[in-house]
């Protein structure tokens, strides 16, 4: 009788209580797992955030770098050389182009600037707030954001190939070269280029023509075979010649992204998206302590006095030429963001680029954002530093 009754009482199972303890236990092992989960998830995006945000302004900034050092390369004599020594060069070949004004093919300066109204070092920025877009900008598509710089480089590609003739065809000139050369000057993803530069250590001249396998024709006298001599008795190079501005638009899907676009013979740019996440862009120009560039008082190559684009232009239309050829080092800072939120809501607060200071928004997008920073030298430009 005693073994049934034990037997019985086992096949009863668990009591209530010892089932409300296992559903305790379990709950609590559960929700620490979420809080794992959840944690590790939240970390992982903050991480991958922080690793775009960090590839994309290395990117922004490497491409800014390497063309703002080129600004002014006109072969083996800078602009500030050819503008001292007062032979005109380097000469332009599209028509009538007034110094200074922001055509897109005006070669004689090399490096000039847009400021975005309110984006100076002491000014503050809230993120998604509406901002102002720089004024006497030339036409871009897509437009450029406001709350951002822009900046304009001029300069001959770093490598060039010799000319070997320089002839009369047609109505216009042909500039031959070794075809194995042609390469050189359709780097950079330029396949079909339209804008070129010849120069000697004495001249620099820019036009426009067409390029073929083993040279490029002017459809108009530009006068080159009279003020240039081929190699190998001169030193000639053909070079493609580059007119390009740097700035922020939105891409396709409405994410703000780094542009620069590429003018043509029309005088009218062409644009590519380089790199995405990027917000804003901040250019600051440190000037030669020499007020007044020409052949008696040259560039002394120390660098006094800095400003942003708006304060350089306070200086009017006729002193503007003068005032960018001043320009020899360049501060830029991209304010740069994740493209997806990355579950890390007010990780960053306040972020200050180049002294601005962008404050968070009223409502967080959860995106993580930083600064990057770089001060670029401008060819040949230091020489007293």
């Amino acid at each position: 009788m005693n073994k049934i009754i034990a037997k019985s009482r086992r096949d009863m199972g668990v009591s209530l209580v010892e089932l409300m303890v296992a559903l305790a236990i379990g709950t609590v092992l559960m929700l620490g797992l979420v809080q794992v989960f959840a944690a590790s998830r939240a970390a992982y995006m903050t991480a991958e955030g922080m690793s775009r945000v960090q590839e994309n302004a290395r990117f922004a900034i490497d491409f800014l770098q390497r063309d703002i050092r080129m600004a002014g390369h006109f072969g083996c004599v800078n602009d500030q050389a050819h503008w001292v020594k007062g032979e005109g060069d380097p000469a332009r070949h599209f028509g009538s182009i007034t110094s200074g004004e922001g055509h897109a093919l005006d070669f004689s300066v090399s490096i000039e600037g847009y400021e975005a109204p309110n984006t100076g070092p002491a000014n503050t920025l809230t993120l998604g707030a509406a901002w102002s877009v720089p004024t006497g900008i030339p036409t871009l598509s897509p437009v450029p954001v406001g709350g951002s710089d822009l900046i304009v480089l001029r300069f001959f590609s770093p490598e060039g190939v010799p000319v070997d003739n320089i002839a009369v065809s047609g109505g216009g000139e042909a500039v031959t070269f070794a075809a194995a050369g042609s390469g050189r000057l359709t780097s950079d993803g330029v396949g079909t280029p339209t804008l070129f530069g010849v120069a000697d250590c004495t001249h620099a001249d820019v036009f426009p023509a067409t390029l073929a396998a083993a040279a490029v024709t002017t459809s108009t006298s530009t006068g080159l075979a009279a003020r240039y001599t081929p190699q190998p008795t001169g030193q000639t190079m053909l070079y493609r010649a580059n007119s390009i501005i740097y700035y922020v638009g939105l891409n396709t899907v409405g994410e703000p992204a780094l542009y620069r676009a590429r003018a043509g013979t029309a005088g009218t740019y062409t644009s590519e998206e380089l790199v995405e996440g990027i917000e804003s862009l901040q250019v600051l120009y440190g000037q030669d302590a020499r007020a007044n560039l020409t052949a008696t008082t040259p560039p002394i190559g120390n660098i006094t006095q800095h400003g942003t684009a708006a304060q350089i232009r306070t200086g009017g239309a006729s002193n503007l030429p003068n005032a960018w050829r001043r320009v020899g080092l360049v501060q830029v800072g991209v304010l740069a963001r994740s493209p997806n939120p990355s579950a890390a809501p007010g990780a960053t607060g306040a972020i200050r680029v180049l002294g601005t200071q962008f404050n968070p928004a009223a409502v967080e997008d959860g995106r993580y954002r930083a600064s990057y920073e770089s001060t670029i030298a401008l060819r040949n430009r230091l020489f007293g530093n």
